[in-house]
């Protein structure tokens, strides 16, 4: 019985991975969605505290305020891109001449024959095409806009069945307490490390983009987007960030040093609001294995590509709290965790 209940786990995991590969077009806008969701109900609770708005103004102007706010700042944020995409499209050919300029300046600043090696490499593999790529997925982001704005908007309108309809669905009591708990639970955790992260990511981003700025990157306004959207990828993302615009930098330039020194101002920028100022704010309300972190950034970027990677974690998160509340996953949540300890909504 025992082997059976196993066999069909595995058999109901590789359905449930399959559906999200062969599904991604249609599942993950709806993931996007259900995020902006969350961000919308945290911009509703923020203004609910202001003590000249607390309550007076009804749920449904509240949610039309933050889904104006967010796709507002989307539309923006995506012409302004969509401008900076191209001003570097046209300086393609420049950058891909500068490759032999840069593998030069390296060998004889730092006199090692890696280089030499390193550019043949880069020789054969066009930077072009690294950047056809870095854009055509930003692209894909904005792509699915229609269809998450009207996921978005279903999501909103549903809100306020959702009590009713667990109602109707669960007869007892407890039973409902329970899901409500829980519910209650997954919308605190996701939607306070979206709100955090989503204001730790605009901080970097805000800086990084003077930094750029004044060292005198081309479109430093798209890096800045990189990196605030690189931020949300744990572990590497913050990595990622530091050495794509650096890497860019003396490409442009043909020169080392005004990659060195993005390298150093924009690095120092993470490393102070990644060593301070996200712990300070996030605290250890997310208590996720960071071996965990590692194993689902791999798992879902394999899956879902970039936006895999920057919804790993909240993900994982609600995995941690749902199977937290039953007996026969409870030990699958306890491995997920960082110290073991799981959060019960009846405790």
């Amino acid at each position: 019985m025992k082997a059976l209940r196993i066999t069909n786990s595995i058999i109901i995991s590789f359905a449930i991975v399959v559906i999200f590969i062969y599904g991604k077009d249609l599942i993950l806008p709806f993931v996007v969605a259900l995020i902006f969701w969350f961000l919308i109900k945290e911009i509703r609770d923020l203004i609910n505290k202001i003590p000249f708005f607390n309550q007076k103004i009804p749920n449904i102007i509240l949610n039309l305020i933050g889904f104006a706010t967010i796709f507002a700042i989307i539309g923006g944020v995506a012409k302004i891109l969509s401008v900076n995409i191209q001003q570097l499209s046209s300086q393609l050919p420049a950058y891909q001449n500068n490759i032999v300029k840069v593998t030069n300046a390296l060998n004889t600043t730092f006199n090692i024959d890696i280089v030499s090696s390193a550019k043949d490499i880069l020789g054969e593999y066009e930077y072009t095409k690294i950047l056809s790529r870095l854009f055509n997925s930003l692209t894909d982001i904005f792509g699915d806009a229609f269809l998450i704005i009207i996921y978005t908007l279903f999501l909103l309108l549903e809100e306020p069945f959702f009590s009713k309809k667990i109602k109707a669905i669960y007869s007892k009591d407890d039973d409902r307490k329970e899901v409500n708990l829980v519910l209650k639970q997954i919308n605190k955790s996701i939607g306070s490390y979206i709100a955090i992260k989503t204001l730790v990511s605009l901080l970097t981003g805000i800086l990084s983009y003077f930094a750029l700025l004044f060292i005198g990157i081309d479109a430093p306004l798209f890096w800045a987007f990189l990196i605030f959207l690189m931020n949300y990828i744990p572990a590497v993302g913050s990595l990622i960030a530091t050495v794509f615009p650096a890497m860019f930098a003396m490409l442009q330039f043909g020169e080392v040093m005004p990659g060195v020194w993005v390298l150093i101002v924009v690095g120092a920028i993470q490393l102070v609001i990644g060593n301070f100022i996200d712990p300070k704010l996030t605290g250890n309300s997310l208590n996720v294995s960071p071996l965990v972190v590692i194993v689902g950034l791999a798992f879902w970027g394999a899956i879902w590509g970039i936006i895999g990677m920057i919804l790993s974690v909240p993900i994982t998160v609600m995995m941690i709290v749902i199977f937290s509340e039953f007996p026969s996953t409870q030990a699958i949540a306890v491995l997920l965790t960082k110290n073991g300890n799981i959060i019960r909504n009846n405790t």
